[in-house]
């Protein structure tokens, strides 16, 4: 089986500060850059699992880079190159401390507080009556506070976000614009593989007083897809839709017993698992993307070839 990349601990040119999160690992160059490494983390339930993935980082990395390219005309974004199959390198910006969430379908999250009752989601009304993973008459705009790292993200409305100062209301009316618009860009792409784009999630930045839309966007692990061509009849019938997002993985967890609770033990993740999980992340890709993958070569190790494409890259930026 492949290797795959868990940590890494680099030493770039100019590089001044260095962010871990639960799946990227974030390099900052002279303050004005970023080096953004998809390493083959995997986390559930706010965990990060014991044994990385092979060929993860590439697969987000690349579906991500392909919609910035193919969302530029919308938003400008952080996006500079890609130097390495598993590293983005962009422009450092000041992050809005909230995620723009959008859904298209009342699935998820929004079903499970709308089953037990409640009818506003983030200042939103909900009409009474709905179904699960049916589509709402115009995809909504649920933003969430964006957590410290190992909190959770909570659900904020518009008027909370502009009354405490988090976004002042021109800009947050912006980014729900910019918003609405990559959601149907992505929809709009989705729907050429045969896809609906279900739900996903948008993070922005300033720079020089301009927006730029930041991190990934469209992958799997932000986003969740279902299949056009069974989406009508399973709805019909009330039956679980077919899913194009690591959900697979969660539910494998919870089968054998792991939520991400107090005391619950992370099941053993065998080759096997690892190996099937590689595949399907593979099979996610081909699917957004349209193209066959193409398995990055890592004959002289992951950690060295990065390393040499990325100060390759940054002596001819920096």
């Amino acid at each position: 089986m492949a290797k795959a990349l868990v940590s890494t601990d680099f030493s770039f040119p100019a590089q001044s500060n260095v962010y871990k999160g639960k799946v990227r690992d974030v390099y900052t160059i002279n303050e004005e850059f970023m080096v953004m490494v998809v390493s083959d983390r995997i986390s559930a339930f706010d965990v990060v699992l014991p044994k990385g993935i092979p060929f993860k980082g590439q697969v987000l990395n690349q579906i991500a880079a392909k919609f910035l390219d193919a969302t530029a005309d919308i938003v400008p974004n952080w996006k500079i190159a890609t130097p390495d199959p598993m590293v983005t390198v962009g422009v450092k910006c000041e992050t809005y401390p909230v995620e723009m969430i959008v859904r298209g379908y009342l699935c998820g999250s929004a079903w499970r507080d709308y089953k037990a009752g409640n009818r506003v989601l983030c200042g939103i009304e909900i009409p009474e009556g709905m179904a699960e993973n049916q589509r709402f008459p115009e995809p909504l705009v649920t933003p969430t506070t964006k957590a410290e790292q190992g909190a959770h993200d909570e659900n904020i409305s518009k008027e909370e976000i502009i009354a405490k100062g988090l976004v002042s209301k021109e800009e947050y009316e912006q980014l729900e614009k910019y918003a609405i618009a990559l959601f149907k860009r992505g929809s709009e792409m989705a729907a050429q593989r045969g896809l609906i784009l279900v739900d996903t999630k948008y993070e922005f930045g300033k720079k020089d007083n301009q927006i730029y839309l930041i991190d990934e966007i469209h992958t799997p692990d932000s986003s969740r897809y279902f299949y056009a061509d069974s989406y009508q009849e399973l709805f019909d019938k009330k039956h679980p839709q077919r899913q194009l997002s690591k959900e697979f993985v969660r539910e494998w967890l919870m089968e054998n017993g792991f939520m991400g609770k107090e005391g619950q033990a992370i099941p053993e993740m065998s080759d096997e698992f690892v190996q099937s999980v590689s595949d399907r992340y593979i099979e996610l890709y081909e699917s957004i993307v349209g193209e066959a993958f193409v398995k990055a070569s890592d004959d002289d190790g992951l950690e060295s070839r990065i390393e040499n494409n990325v100060d390759n890259f940054l002596k001819r930026l920096i």
